[in-house]
């Protein structure tokens, strides 16, 4: 089980390498890395593990933040949210997006980053990805606000950038041309 101890911090160097593609059938190693992933956001949603283990809600987490350079990433909403989407994202790719950004108005978190920073964050509004699930099956998917935020936070992760990377330096908060604000507060 991942726990807070195990996730990298800012600074460390494996937060800034590109991961390396994942070869099929998986490993063991790769199976349970993919599975812890997903079971670290999904416990970290839980009211009374965040208690118990004192985990941070996220809705995502990749290979790189538990220091593991591999295409890897796990993504989870519940109903709660007003989306409905459980995966895990192996060797991910986004095959197209939208003209139309998107940006949380409250700016993004990261569970490898303990400060705030404050800022807008531009994004692509929709986006249609690949990527192969846990049986080397490959898959394609139609994202759209809050997942497709998340998704793109975690494919940053895969290549080496943090999602402060692209809030502009000179005005945090300045208007983003042709961008759609989503109000929901979001840990990655």
């Amino acid at each position: 089980m991942i726990l807070m101890k195990d996730i990298i911090r800012e600074g460390h160097p494996t937060l800034r390498q590109r991961s390396e593609e994942v070869s099929f059938p998986l490993s063991e190693e790769d199976r349970k890395l993919a599975e812890d992933l997903l079971q670290y956001v999904i416990n970290s949603q839980d009211d009374e593990m965040i208690e118990k283990y004192d985990l941070r809600p996220g809705v995502g987490i990749a290979a790189p933040q538990v220091n593991q350079a591999k295409r890897i990433f796990a993504l989870h909403f519940d109903e709660t949210s007003g989306e409905n989407l459980s995966l895990i994202a192996i060797n991910p790719k986004i095959v197209s997006h939208s003209v139309e950004k998107a940006y949380l108005t409250a700016g993004e978190g990261c569970l490898s980053v303990d400060r705030a920073i404050p800022g807008y964050v531009p994004r692509h509004a929709r986006i249609t990805i690949k990527a192969f699930n846990l049986e080397g099956e490959e898959y394609k998917m139609r994202l759209k606000g809050l997942p497709a935020i998340a998704f793109q936070h975690e494919l940053d992760h895969l290549n080496g950038v943090m999602f402060f990377d692209h809030i502009n330096p000179k005005n945090p908060f300045a208007e983003i041309e042709n961008a759609m604000p989503i109000g929901r507060d979001s840990d990655e």
